[in-house]
């Protein structure tokens, strides 16, 4: 079984979000999915597989549990089938939050999602009432992650996630965002937790910006702007917000190719097929 190691949302290795990536004929056995997912010890690993109208099923695993819905893995996804099995120009994906759609353009990728519109709460779940030291300017949420404006990227930065605190949310994750300062590359910066699902912090999160970018597109007033994710490793994405979707463009490179050995289990060739 042929499995990849992909950077998304960067254009040089070690930087960006890693993911991993599998070719498949058929499902594996959801335990088994969730077992390599485990063992790999990345936020996500993609599983795709080929359908007869020429589109792709998709599912992303954490190492906790399946997830709905996962960007970066998307990306990593697309590129190894446009690098190893030679895919046209753009790819359809059907997974559990609908179709989602990858380009291949001039120096990269451009990915589109479902714009999740932002859902204004009035007070923080009381799991996460007391970790911030200054109460958040805007607390709002989507089907997956509660997010926390607060009103600077400095304040993002400087923020120590209580993840034992944001653990009991279970698998709902937290973003906190703020703006950068005038001037700054960056129009925008996040960072995302979420150790309920076995993800500490994530290094650059596609999904959220499906909430994120009509969030700041309404605070800042215009619809294509530069988000930066403030994590250790960091990412670039270059965001626009189109009628209901979401389009973020970025790179990814190839990290790994690794053969698993993993006997008696029956799986397809797709990429051994197109490298032949």
């Amino acid at each position: 079984m042929r499995m990849y190691q992909v950077d998304a949302f960067t254009d040089r290795l070690f930087a960006g979000n890693p993911a991993a990536v599998l070719v498949l004929d058929d499902w594996l056995p959801d335990e088994l999915m969730l077992a390599i997912t485990q063992e790999n010890n990345l936020a996500e690993t993609a599983f795709v597989k080929a359908r007869p109208d020429g589109a792709w099923d998709l599912r992303w695993f954490a190492p906790a549990h399946e997830v709905d819905f996962c960007g970066h893995a998307t990306l990593a996804t697309a590129h190894i089938l446009f690098t190893k099995a030679k895919a046209d120009t753009q790819l359809v994906f059907h997974t559990r939050v609908g179709e989602l759609r990858v380009s291949r353009e001039p120096g990269g990728y451009r990915v589109d999602i479902p714009c999740l519109t932002p859902e204004d709460i009035g007070t923080l779940p009381p799991e996460i009432a007391g970790i911030f030291a200054e109460p958040p300017v805007r607390i709002f949420r989507n089907f997956e992650n509660i997010f926390a404006d607060l009103g600077s990227a400095d304040a993002v930065r400087g923020f120590v996630p209580d993840l034992a605190a944001i653990a009991n949310l279970g698998p709902v994750g937290l973003v906190v965002t703020g703006q950068k300062a005038e001037g700054a590359k960056a129009d925008f910066v996040s960072r995302y937790f979420a150790p309920g699902a076995g993800i500490p912090e994530d290094p650059v999160t596609g999904s959220i910006h499906a909430t994120l970018v009509p969030y700041w597109v309404a605070r800042l007033g215009h619809d294509k702007l530069m988000a930066y994710q403030a994590s250790a490793r960091g990412g670039w994405l270059d965001c626009e917000l189109t009628n209901d979707r979401v389009n973020l463009r970025g790179n990814a490179v190839t990290f790994m190719e690794a053969t698993l050995s993993l006997p008696n289990i029956s799986i397809g060739a797709h990429i051994e097929k197109a490298d032949a």
